[in-house]
């Protein structure tokens, strides 16, 4: 089966010029873990952009033939095929997956990490190995089954950095992976070399790199869940005005480090949930808080302006391999079942990711009781 490619690589200018505004500015993706008790691992994340990304989902069949290299036109590249089946988010409509999971439970998500991302240049001894960074989410996710297997091939792949036209760049990504088993990492190529880092606290933002922000949480070593009580001040009691003391001072802007902080908070002092659905429930409560609105975050003037905001919402479940989601527009919770998704499928599958708002009316739910 090939993946066809063609009618994914037309763009009009208007998204071209778009996207070259993203470029610099895309940096407010955050992405969290959650561990429920009955061992379900639940990753989670907001995309942010300052325009529509125009994802879609993307249903991909274990045996699907899956070229490389398609966002050059002039050094197409090999092909493999897919061991497992895996659903996702793709970007700019093309046929590659940016966030996913397959369906052995594995998740993938790449997230932008401007001017420190740095990939292998493309060259014709190496075009036939070769895989793009915006491709690593299809080859992950079609070839492996737990962390423990991507740390070991990482090192042997080569991933190089391919120009794409529509953000005047290649894709400057950093990337998160966690399985069914709770192993959870961050994938990051730099002018050192890969690092692949244990996620510890149980989250991924963006720039710095990911030791920067676990060295920076230093600051914050008095950030607790409780709330602090009344103290003596000299002669002085000095009591809190209200509930949250135990967080004061916690940083709150749109930044990455801000968010790395805020999101180790929030995901590290969750009650603990019994099931896999309770996680995703949860995880979802705790994106909110990550949630941008447009207009929070602008660069430029006038015409030029554009504003960062989140584009759509992921949760995942690893146990029961499933793919939630909400977008901007919608707020609705959707899903992919990619047990039942791959149920007799032979071909790839696109669907929808947007699916436009809706109110439910319930005035007519009304009781003189």
């Amino acid at each position: 089966m090939d993946y066809i490619m063609s009618k994914y690589l037309t763009k009009s200018l208007i998204l071209a010029i778009a996207f070259n505004l993203i470029a610099s500015n895309a940096l407010a993706c955050t992405g969290i873990v959650l561990h429920a008790q009955d061992g379900a691992t639940i990753p989670a994340r907001t995309m942010e952009f300052s325009f529509d990304v125009q994802s879609n989902i993307l249903i991909i069949p274990a045996g699907t033939k899956i070229n490389k290299l398609i966002m050059d036109d002039e050094n197409q590249g090999g092909s493999y095929t897919a061991k497992y089946g895996f659903t996702g988010a793709n970007a700019l409509d093309k046929p590659i997956v940016v966030d996913g999971v397959n369906e052995k439970g594995l998740y993938f998500g790449a997230f932008y990490f401007n001017h420190l991302a740095e990939f292998e240049q493309l060259t014709d001894a190496n075009r036939s190995e070769a895989i793009s960074s915006e491709e690593l989410g299809n080859y992950i996710l079609s070839q492996f089954q737990s962390v423990a297997e991507v740390k070991e091939a990482l090192p042997e792949l080569t991933l190089v950095g391919t120009w794409i036209k529509e953000i005047n760049s290649f894709a400057p990504f950093h990337y998160a992976v966690s399985d069914s088993d709770g192993d959870s990492v961050v994938i990051e190529f730099t002018k050192a070399g890969l690092n692949i880092y244990d996620n510890t606290v149980n989250v991924v933002t963006n720039n710095p790199t990911y030791d920067w922000h676990l060295t920076n949480l230093n600051n914050y070593v008095g950030l607790t869940a409780e709330n602090r009580g009344s103290q003596m001040v000299g002669r002085q009691k000095v009591s809190p005005f209200g509930e949250g003391t135990g967080l004061f001072g916690m940083p709150g802007d749109h930044t990455s480090p801000s968010r790395f902080v805020r999101a180790t908070a929030f995901a590290n002092s969750s009650l603990p949930q019994k099931t896999a659905d309770d996680a995703v429930f949860s995880a979802f409560h705790i994106l909110n808080h990550f949630d941008i609105p447009k207009g929070s975050i602008r660069e430029g003037i006038k015409d030029d302006l554009s504003t960062d905001y989140t584009v759509w919402t992921s949760v995942v479940d690893t146990q029961n391999p499933t793919y939630y989601y909400k977008t901007y527009i919608s707020q609705q919770v959707e899903k992919i079942d990619l047990v039942k998704a791959l149920k007799g499928l032979t071909e790839p599958k696109t669907i929808r990711m947007e699916s436009g708002f809706s109110v439910k009316d319930r005035s007519q739910y009304w009781s003189t009781d």
